[in-house]
């Protein structure tokens, strides 16, 4: 590790790398610092849905980004990533509505979907039931990837093919600019330098820049998922699923005519409403399936009221709730886990600069897996114009 970069990156999630990763194709001296030994936070507790259908006409164009990054890499080197396609089922006229005008709106924006008869949905998707059913909305240009193998291996590849240089278990304790460059300390007393640095870490930023985290109007949302059993017989559930209470969830509907009334319309007092539930499903390579998944929410400098705990009520509902859409060969449950990820109650990302070559770049909320790739492209082409 040398101790002058053009680039310091502290956080090695997938907002992190992806803007060490750009940065570093523009033939930029990068160094990515991880406190932990792993990435260990919302890079690896999600879904790997990559789904820009789900995000609004700013944000699904990031996304799309992301998508073509994502299958350039894979077709140079195994991240995880598959090109299954995600869908939207609907269960009843009011979101066949919502798919209906969200097909429209994305002709418009020249991204390609299918609407799929209940028919079509009963033969795509083995085990939906008829009953929960009434009508989707396919995107076959979407992918999923596991997390948890897709940041290691981009990580290994970008050291390989790029040269960018990684530094795990690495606790960062002091930034500050100087004239010229910036300066950062570690916990084992080294001192690195940079023309430019980008905090990409919410842990980070909390302890570097206290008086602007206290001030900021940053929120963590703490997600419960869970993974069944692998399924027997070779069960195959194709690419992302999303169902009716993703279809009155996702920012891509807000766009939709019919939504203000129809969101109008829900019942105040639901468990889904209390816990913020929407019901996903994912295969993972195992064959084993991934349901989820809820959200709690709390203020980022509050966030220890979330408590560290899963609650097996929450878990309880969303099975059944799941169960009422498929009939999957097990529902046994193998492995819960809850993720934590922070957002902006007023902006989409948190994109500060403190003087004028420490940016906090953080908050990103779910969108980052989709997102990150897209968005630390055009962010790191305006910092290092």
């Amino acid at each position: 590790m040398n101790s002058k970069y053009d680039l310091i990156v502290v956080g090695g999630g997938v907002l992190g790398t992806f803007h060490a990763y750009h940065a570093a194709q523009k033939g930029l001296r990068v160094l990515v610092i991880e406190k932990d030994k792993q990435p260990m936070s919302a890079t690896v507790r999600n879904f790997g849905q990559v789904v820009p259908s789900g995000m609004n006409t700013k944000w699904q164009n990031y996304g799309r980004e992301s998508l073509q990054l994502y299958k350039e890499l894979q077709g140079q080197f195994d991240l995880s990533v598959r090109n299954n396609g995600s869908v939207y089922l609907a269960s009843n006229e009011e979101e066949l509505t919502l798919l209906e005008e969200l097909h429209a709106i994305n002709k418009a924006n020249d991204y390609e979907s299918t609407l799929l008869t209940k028919q079509a949905c009963l033969q795509r998707y083995e085990g939906v039931k008829a009953s929960y059913v009434k009508g989707g909305l396919f995107f076959p240009q979407e992918v999923t990837v596991e997390p948890r193998t897709m940041i290691h291996r981009l990580h290994g590849y970008m050291q390989e093919r790029l040269s960018v240089a990684f530094a795990y278990q690495m606790q960062v304790i002091h930034c500050e600019e100087q004239p010229d460059q910036v300066t950062i300390t570690t916990a084992k007393g080294q001192v690195l330098q940079a023309t430019k640095v980008i905090i990409c870490c919410g842990s980070e930023f909390k302890t570097l820049f206290p008086s602007v985290f206290e001030q900021s109007d940053m929120e963590v949302t703490k997600l419960q998922m869970m993974q069944t059993v692998a399924q027997p017989n070779n069960y195959q559930l194709k690419g992302s699923i999303l169902t009716g209470l993703s279809i009155r969830r996702y920012e891509a509907f807000y766009e939709c005519p019919s939504f203000e009334a129809i969101k109008a319309r829900e019942p105040k007092d639901s468990l889904e409403k209390k816990w913020g539930v929407h019901i996903l499903f994912k295969q993972a390579t195992d064959g084993s399936i991934i349901i989820g998944d809820s959200h709690e929410y709390a203020d980022a400098a509050h966030m220890d009221e979330l408590g560290f705990d899963i609650k097996q009520e929450i878990n309880d509902f969303m099975q059944e709730e799941a169960k009422k859409i498929f009939d999957l060969p097990r529902y046994e449950i193998r492995d819960t886990w809850f993720g934590v990820y922070a957002q902006c109650k007023n902006a989409d990302i948190f994109n500060q600069t403190i003087g004028q070559n420490i940016h906090l770049v953080t908050g990103i909320g779910g969108k980052g897996m989709t997102g990150s790739a897209g968005y630390a492209k055009e962010n790191i082409n305006t910092l290092f114009k």
